[in-house]
């Protein structure tokens, strides 16, 4: 069956911001909870089908790839949502722990589809970071592995993680486990009951006994820890990178938060990017441009060497063809060409010598253009101008 498409599932437009999909997702993903519709299988499935779409729309790539284009963009075994695989519930709550401000788990107060049992323990997600990376052509065009050090939450050294001395829990008794209290008070339509996270856990439904002196209880501690990530060939200036759990350490044994990379592009001293294409500007004396010669080009990798033909025009275009960038978003990463564009470089200043000369060669009948040359020349500067 063709999957619906993901703004319409959320009920967002196609340029929502950030929060906007956040926001929407928050909202379906409450009104649909298995708590909220215990047994009833038609929300379930739109639950899970509002937890796919935010996925894909939240993560700067994959919803770059979702507008070009669509779900084909995530094929069978492309991994996780939108990849063809099937999550259960237990993935969601563990992905988007944070939607509901730190906890989510099971939910309302029960667990799941079970309507009055055990709360399930929430996870927490730890705290997405964001960093620049700037990268000079050579990486852009082969890819490159980057390993650093980030100042962030990590799992606390001395409880695991746990949060706790001797690793040892408890049923919280203010709640009975079901992480929530109950009130009850008369009003003028009868008793009332409402619900409130109960303060003792916060909600959790657990209690430590003997809390980590190191960690306060919270399983984390502040630190640094090294990344390596792998970044594609192909990428552009602005582009944002996803890196799920290379953030932040959760709480409490809870999943990693992520990290985004900025990418920024060193400019190159000699090669100019346009899209997949490197330009070169190439400028050549009279002399080289009429008799011909052969000559070196920079490139993203050293240099090539190119034959000049006797009688190259202005505009004259040269292509190196596979010598551009990877294009990130085709199949098989296909690459551009170096395109080199050839100017003639007309001297200014003339001494009397020189001068004489060239009025000399002027006299010459191969010194004239004729009309085929004449429209050769323009030709190039009319598609010049058409880009």
């Amino acid at each position: 069956m063709a999957k619906r498409d993901f703004y319409e599932v959320l009920g967002v437009s196609k340029t929502a911001s950030d929060d906007e999909i956040k926001k929407a997702y928050k909202k379906m993903a409450i009104k649909y909870h298995p708590d909220r519709n215990p047994g009833n299988k038609e929300a379930e499935e739109k639950f899970k089908e509002a937890a796919e779409a935010y996925d894909v729309l939240r993560d700067p790539q994959k919803r770059q790839k979702y507008d070009q284009f669509g779900p084909d963009a995530f094929g069978p075994g492309a991994g996780g949502f939108g990849g063809g695989s099937s999550m259960n519930m237990d993935d969601i709550f563990s992905m988007f722990g944070d939607i509901f401000g730190g906890g989510f788990g099971g939910g309302f107060g029960s667990g799941f589809g079970g309507g009055g049992g055990r709360r399930r323990k929430p996870v927490y997600k730890g705290q997405d970071l964001r960093m620049k990376i700037e990268l000079d052509l050579n990486e852009i065009v082969n890819g490159t592995t980057k390993k650093f050090n980030l100042r962030t939450d990590i799992t606390c050294p001395e409880c695991n993680g746990t949060g706790s001395e001797d690793g040892q829990e408890s049923t919280c008794n203010t709640c009975d486990g079901q992480g929530v209290v109950y009130k009850t008070r008369q009003t003028m339509l009868g008793i009332m009951q409402t619900q409130t996270v109960c303060e003792t856990c916060h909600g959790e439904g657990r209690v430590i006994k003997n809390k980590c002196k190191h960690c306060g209880g919270e399983g984390i501690v502040r630190g640094e820890k090294q990344v390596e990530i792998e970044l594609p060939a192909g990428l552009v200036e602005g582009y944002v990178y996803n890196f799920q759990g290379k953030g932040g350490a959760g709480r409490r044994g809870g999943v990693n938060g992520d990290l985004q990379i900025h990418v920024h592009e060193k400019p190159h001293p000699e090669l100019i990017r346009d899209g997949v294409d490197l330009v070169y500007n190439l400028l050549l004396t009279i002399p080289q441009a009429v008799v011909g010669t052969s000559l070196e080009v920079p490139t993203h990798d050293g240099k090539a060497k190119i034959t000049i033909p006797s009688g190259t025009q202005p505009g004259t275009v040269l292509r190196l063809k596979n010598k551009g960038i990877p294009d990130i978003n085709s199949y098989g990463h296909q690459r551009g060409d170096e395109i080199i564009n050839i100017s003639v470089y007309v001297p200014e200043n003339l001494n009397k010598e020189e001068k004489h000369a060239i009025e000399t060669l002027a006299e010459s009948d191969n010194m004239k253009p004729n009309n085929s040359v004449k429209e050769k020349i323009f030709s190039h500067f009319r598609a010049y101008f058409k880009k």
